[in-house]
């Protein structure tokens, strides 16, 4: 990261928003709300393969992601189903994301790599935990080690 003073709050706030506009995915499709899948109404079956799996990923991932919580593991999961859904479903309609409408998948695969790579920042539940693993670290006097009396 930079050492820009702003660079570690506002990577946090990236993802965080990014996490909350994949979460809106995955309840739009998985419980059909937010005007339901692609503005249905409806949620997506459960069970349908592929779009419902995608739907369950999508409001897992982007849950974890926003809350910033086991971050890298979830931004990788995220971001190879975006890939997936880039190439399978877009890329044979056309060579470019302009051409091919897959624009949004392809931002979210490049981004969910981002996060995995970089992590979540200093706001987020995994910086806490690894925040308070470092305080609860028990240093021993010296001469107080078990066994050593005086």
């Amino acid at each position: 990261m930079s050492s820009h003073r702003f660079a570690a709050p506002m990577w946090s706030l990236f993802r965080i928003v990014i996490g909350l506009l994949f979460l809106c995915h995955g309840l739009a499709s998985v419980f059909g709300v937010l005007g339901g899948n692609r503005g249905s109404g409806q949620a997506i079956e459960p069970g349908t393969w592929p779009n419902w799996y995608a739907g369950v990923i999508q409001l897992v991932c982007g849950a974890l992601v926003l809350a910033g919580l086991a971050t890298r593991p979830a931004a990788i999961l995220a971001s190879g189903s975006m890939a997936y859904a880039y190439f399978v479903v877009h890329q044979p309609e056309g060579v470019l994301p302009i051409q091919n409408g897959g624009v949004t998948p392809a931002l979210y695969a490049w981004t969910f790599l981002a996060i995995a790579v970089l992590g979540a920042g200093p706001w987020s539940v995994d910086a806490l935990i690894a925040r308070r693993r470092d305080t609860t670290t028990v240093t021993v006097p010296e001469g107080r080690l078990a066994g050593s009396h005086r």
